[in-house]
């Protein structure tokens, strides 16, 4: 058993306030204030990959369920997609576009998942 307990990311933007609306209003996030208004908020289940390149970098994806169905309910609470729902080997991507005009991907994964309980872990 890990003795690490979760994951805390942090992302940086001119526009963190409005950033930090999109995140409750739009996605729905439950946050709590740790003091003056800053707000953190809880994640869903989250997995970590790590791909080879050419330096480094640090990418945020969301997983569903459904692309199709979360793209419709996201539009419908006033969430913009940057172009459409793209098909992938690994699975069906969609980019969320976020108010400091950064974007969000969220994805419909296809591939293997520790998040998924049929399937055989390592």
């Amino acid at each position: 058993m890990s003795t690490l307990a979760g994951a805390h990311a942090m992302i940086f933007s001119p526009r963190a306030e409005a950033l930090r609306s999109f995140f409750k209003e739009k996605l729905r996030l439950r946050s709590v204030d740790a003091g003056g208004g800053w707000l953190i908020f809880a994640l869903p289940p989250s997995e970590v990959a790590f791909h080879p390149g050419k330096k480094g970098q640090v990418l945020l994806y969301f997983l569903c369920a459904n692309v199709n169905a979360t793209v419709k309910e996201l539009k419908r609470r006033g969430v913009a997609f940057a172009g459409g729902i793209n098909k992938h080997d690994w699975g069906k991507l969609v980019h969320a576009r976020l108010p400091d005009a950064t974007t969000l991907g969220i994805y419909e994964p296809t591939h293997a998942s520790p998040l998924r309980r049929r399937r055989k872990r390592t």
